[in-house]
């Protein structure tokens, strides 16, 4: 099958994204005159636009959107959105996601649509999309959310299946990363880790001491401790923890995504619980430790790196000294 444009739809969460990029990579192997198009969450479009082989990053609006149904002028933007996007015609529009959300706005473009069948253990999926997708791919329900997508993709390509001694490729341009980091004019002393605490669900954070134990060792050791945040609670508590380390702790201001990534780039290491932030410093391959109070590493943990330590799972929840014992690994205590 010779496919010259196609449409990828992963609109959302920022890990999600993130875990959605290597199919890129993948696609540009077997097929490196295809055009490929993403459509995602406006606010996840600069993140996209890091990712090598993305020609178009195509924001769409849901999140607000939905905020809005009833307004006149939100549904006049859903029709101009639904217009433009169906302005291009793509050889195969491949949905990731799995929602009703995800399949009504991919059937918004023109072209063969391709999704998921049925749901893989701990991901979302909602099966009335089988009626929106001409077809419809099988993934065994034991599989990792990359490896979920990548064979979805492989199978909506006719191409062969994605083997585990295949590389793993992000395609994340960290030179324009760099760039982006440059442009927020931060005084950021190396060595420095970042960590990152800010988690959208309570169960998954790690306490607030073992944070500053760990920021403690750290600092004693040289290290400076970057806490970039999303939210004003978030920025409260790296504030309260930035305390505890004096002048070598950095709280920047709210910073864009690609500036983000720039910043985990370049940290001696990363530490965090499960969150987008954790699963870009995975997929840049950098010295990373990710925090698991839930038996789900093996879901969404990276694999590809032996730079990517998970630690913790449910019912043991990561303790200091493995995370310690992790970073030591790296040569930082």
């Amino acid at each position: 099958m010779s496919v010259q444009k196609i449409l990828i739809v992963r609109v959302s969460s920022l890990g999600d994204v993130v875990h959605n990029m290597p199919v890129i990579a993948d696609i540009r192997r077997r097929h490196p005159q295809a055009q490929i198009d993403w459509l995602v969450e406006e606010s996840f479009v600069g993140l996209v636009q890091l990712v090598t082989g993305v020609h178009r990053a195509i924001p769409v609006s849901l999140r607000r959107w939905r905020k809005r149904l009833l307004a006149l002028d939100n549904w006049r933007e859903i029709g101009a959105f639904r217009r433009a996007l169906a302005a291009e015609h793509y050889d195969l529009v491949i949905d990731c996601q799995g929602l009703i959300k995800t399949a009504w706005v991919a059937r918004m473009a023109r072209g063969p649509l391709v999704g998921l069948a049925n749901r893989t253990d701990g991901a979302g999926f909602e099966w009335p999309v089988r009626f929106f997708y001409d077809k419809r791919v099988p993934i065994e329900p034991r599989t990792h959310v990359v490896e979920r997508t990548r064979q979805l993709v492989a199978a909506a390509l006719n191409d062969p299946q994605p083997q585990p001694t295949d590389e793993i490729d992000f395609g994340i341009d960290t030179g324009r990363a760099a760039l982006a980091l440059s442009e927020a004019n931060l005084n950021l002393p190396v060595p420095y880790v970042v960590f990152v605490h800010a988690t959208s669900r309570a169960d998954k954070q790690w306490p607030d001491a073992a944070w500053i134990e760990l920021g403690q060792s750290l600092v004693r050791r040289g290290a400076s401790i970057v806490l970039p945040w999303g939210s004003d609670e978030e920025r409260l508590t790296s504030e309260r923890l930035a305390k505890e380390f004096g002048g070598a702790a950095i709280v920047p201001p709210r910073l864009p995504l690609p500036a983000v990534v720039g910043l985990i780039e370049g940290a001696a290491a990363t530490v965090g619980v499960d969150t987008g932030l954790v699963h870009i410093a995975a997929a840049l391959k950098r010295p990373t430790v990710e925090l698991y109070n839930f038996a789900t590493a093996w879901r969404t943990g990276g694999y590809w790196s032996p730079n990517v330590v998970n630690l913790g799972t449910a019912g043991k929840p990561p303790t200091l000294q493995e995370v310690r014992s992790a970073l030591a690994g790296f040569g930082l205590l």
